[in-house]
């Protein structure tokens, strides 16, 4: 069974091929709409790039499918093989729990979410809508970024506002990359050989955007992203949590326009705005050559980690595990020791040879909590989702 998942975004489009768990082929187009648009696509040991015009996402997904087509190095024989098409949707409201088969309602429903995720479900929606026409014979599933997280209680996803806030407008913790976190949570349990259902995790998405989540039995309790994904950590370029009264500050008293404050808070700040940088290799590197601000950059980043943690810990009673994961969870090892190699004190304690080495286990011997090393993979959990729903 073949499947293709697409994650489309206002100017660019990824996607991956899939038969069953084996990726066949993948890639990604960007800048459309330019003159001078990305094209990439590799399947086995072929790999093609070329810079040319791609005028709309049509044009792109009609370049995937050529590519995916081509006899020479083509994993397809033809489009109708698709029996799915997975479209990565980012914000489902609380009308989704789980995929759901993309029908006219659906399609509606996601729609309606637009202002919840302005700058993600409009490409979203475009993305879907060019697939139905260039694959008419494929189920197209949507699967939601927000969706593993609809099992947090209402303690958890309810701001201290007027009911009619939420009642009325859906003002309400949502929480992202929700995909990453099913996955990783997953794959932590067959890694510790036991049934993901008497585990309790905090996974650690650790990216450009990051953030974090308490999962207890295989639900999200709790997350750090809320009702936009500016809230919680700090991140490459959002500040994470911050006085509510600091936006209005930057209003009343330093003129700026809310359009301004929204760039600032998501595009100008965190590591970026403490640094000039939102490259943590840079951050870390400008930290070991003595840059007192890269510094305090990353303690602040650290400190809001394991405060985290420790708020975590205390929601789940407990913990099996703490799973690192995306681009920086994944690779940086400076970044994960600083994080988790003082915390003795809660049961966790690191190999440091082993977390220098990238090992999915860097656990110390005597540490009571295991602490894991899981590369985060959407577009197969996406694939896997459109099977058990298929299934």
């Amino acid at each position: 069974m073949k499947i293709l998942v697409l994650n489309a975004g206002s100017s660019s489009i990824k996607f991956s091929l899939f038969h069953g768990d084996q990726r066949l082929a993948f890639g990604l187009i960007e800048k459309i709409g330019e003159p001078n648009s990305h094209f990439e696509y590799q399947a086995g040991e072929t790999k093609e790039e070329q810079q040319t015009s791609i005028e709309d996402h049509k044009q792109g997904l009609q370049l995937i499918v050529a590519s995916l087509c081509n006899p020479k190095n083509g994993v397809l024989q033809h489009p109708e093989e698709l029996s799915y098409v997975g479209h990565r949707v980012v914000h489902g409201g609380e009308s989704f729990t789980e995929p759901a088969l993309i029908t006219a309602e659906v399609l509606d429903a996601i729609k309606a979410c637009i202002p919840l995720a302005p700058l993600h479900n409009p490409a979203n929606v475009l993305g879907i809508e060019v697939a139905q026409d260039v694959f008419p014979k494929a189920k197209q599933i949507a699967v939601f970024d927000t969706a593993f997280h609809q099992t947090l209680p209402p303690k958890a996803y309810r701001y201290a506002l007027g009911e009619t806030y939420y009642q009325d407008h859906q003002i309400r913790r949502y929480g992202f990359h929700g995909t990453s976190h099913r996955y990783v949570a997953t794959q932590a349990a067959q890694q510790l050989n036991r049934p993901l259902g008497e585990l309790k995790l905090i996974t650690l998405h650790l990216g450009n955007g990051a953030s974090m989540a308490a999962i207890n039995q295989g639900q999200s309790m709790d997350t750090t992203m809320g009702f936009t994904p500016l809230e919680g950590l700090v991140m490459g370029t959002r500040s994470g949590d911050l006085d509510p009264a600091i936006p209005l500050y930057l209003i009343n008293r330093l003129g700026k326009t809310a359009s301004e404050v929204d760039q600032i808070l998501n595009k100008q700040s965190g590591f970026k705005g403490m640094t000039g940088s939102n490259d943590l290799r840079t951050i870390l590197q400008k930290a070991d050559e003595g840059d007192t601000q890269a510094e305090l950059a990353l303690e602040i980043a650290v400190y809001r980690i394991q405060k985290y943690i420790g708020a975590y810990l205390a929601v789940l009673g407990g913990l099996d595990a703490l799973v690192f994961t995306a681009g920086v969870g994944e690779h940086s090892a400076e970044f994960r020791s600083r994080i988790a190699g003082n915390l003795g004190h809660l049961g966790i304690q690191l190999d440091l040879e082993l977390n220098q080495k990238n090992q999915p286990n860097i656990s110390g011997p005597q540490s009571l909590v295991k602490t894991l090393v899981i590369p985060t993979n959407e577009e197969l959990q996406i694939a896997s989702e459109c099977l058990e729903f298929g299934g």
